[in-house]
């Protein structure tokens, strides 16, 4: 009796060694697998499925920003920080699509608005016209605004991350006896997005006649890195003078990292006021629309009194004046 139960133990023991077994080949097959669409970054998708290089590069910069010179006024760089903002956060829309989304959404939510104001026989008065503006401009511009800002900085980060490894990966290929050419065709077919497509596309302009330092200066001020434009000197000056350059991009690496370490125990000791800052920008913002969605009379209730329309402009202007404030205090640079 004893005897069939340690075979029985031993039965269901090996069948469970078995599955596990099984299991972990499995898991480890899809996990490699997953590991291995994950570093085909964007650009080689596209040409993988049949697109040419000329209609790639087409898209991946329809959002490239303008030049801006010395000169320019507000609402040109308004308009260049925003193109650089959708070309940072990969919006599959223009600039001009995205612009004319906004206002379209803006002139529904307008319309919508007053209707359901009207049908809650509210009066229309200036208070409630300015509210109802109010309302739609943050909804349709504002929280979309935001929201692709998020993006654009989240992907900014993911970029300065990969930066110093792909240098690495530069610095090991030129040693190894690669031109800087196939330098650069490397790190295309090994780095995730966003860095891949992105020296994918320096390969496809210096394919089509462009310079490589202008090439690279372009995708520096596509993403604003100083790392970028760093290594973009680098290459001039080693163009312009000779010398190793496997040797100046090591030390180069080795620079970025230690003011990548400074960097982040800036952002650690500023922690505080960056969290104060972006919640005292945003969430006034999806406060606002929220509660109007969710309780229109908290704010209809005194839109008709004769101190709401002088109170509530005044309120808009403090608010941009402190979010402008904020974003100098905040902003340290290293």
């Amino acid at each position: 009796m004893i005897g069939g139960e340690v075979a029985r133990f031993l039965v269901l023991l090996a069948i469970f060694a078995f599955v596990f077994l099984i299991m972990q080949v499995v898991l480890r097959t899809s996990i490699e697998r997953r590991a291995h669409v994950g570093a085909v970054n964007k650009r080689l998708k596209m040409i993988a499925s049949g697109t040419t290089r000329e209609n790639v590069v087409n898209i991946l910069r329809k959002n490239d920003p303008l030049l801006l010179g010395d000169a320019a006024n507000p609402w040109s760089r308004f308009y260049f920080s925003f193109r650089r903002n959708l070309s940072m956060a990969a919006v599959p829309w223009t600039a001009w699509q995205v612009a004319t989304g906004m206002a379209a959404l803006f002139a529904i939510l307008v319309l919508i608005v007053t209707m359901a104001v009207w049908s809650a026989a509210y009066p229309i008065t200036s208070g409630v016209i300015q509210l109802i503006l109010a309302f739609a401009a943050a909804a349709a511009v504002g929280v979309p605004l935001m929201v692709i800002s998020f993006l654009a900085q989240r992907r900014r980060k993911r970029m300065q991350e990969q930066f110093p490894v792909a240098l690495d990966i530069f610095v090991r290929s030129l040693r190894s006896g690669h031109p800087i050419a196939g330098a650069l065709e490397l790190l295309t077919q090994e780095m995730e997005d966003p860095i891949g497509s992105e020296f994918g596309l320096v390969t496809d302009e210096i394919a089509y006649g462009a310079d490589l330092t202008e090439a690279l200066n372009d995708m520096a001020e596509r993403w604003d890195l100083d790392d970028l434009r760093m290594f973009v000197v680098s290459l001039s000056v080693q163009n312009e003078t000779g010398g190793n350059l496997a040797e100046i991009l090591d030390n180069l690496s080795k620079v970025i990292r230690e003011r990548a370490s400074l960097y982040l125990k800036v952002r650690a000791l500023s922690s505080e006021g960056r969290m104060t800052g972006l919640m005292l920008t945003g969430l006034p913002i999806f406060t606002f629309v929220m509660l109007f969605s969710l309780n229109p009379s908290f704010y209809l209730d005194v839109a008709g009194d004769p101190i709401f329309y002088i109170g509530f402009p005044l309120l808009l202007v403090w608010y941009a004046i402190g979010v402008v404030a904020i974003r100098r205090m905040v902003n340290v640079k290293v």
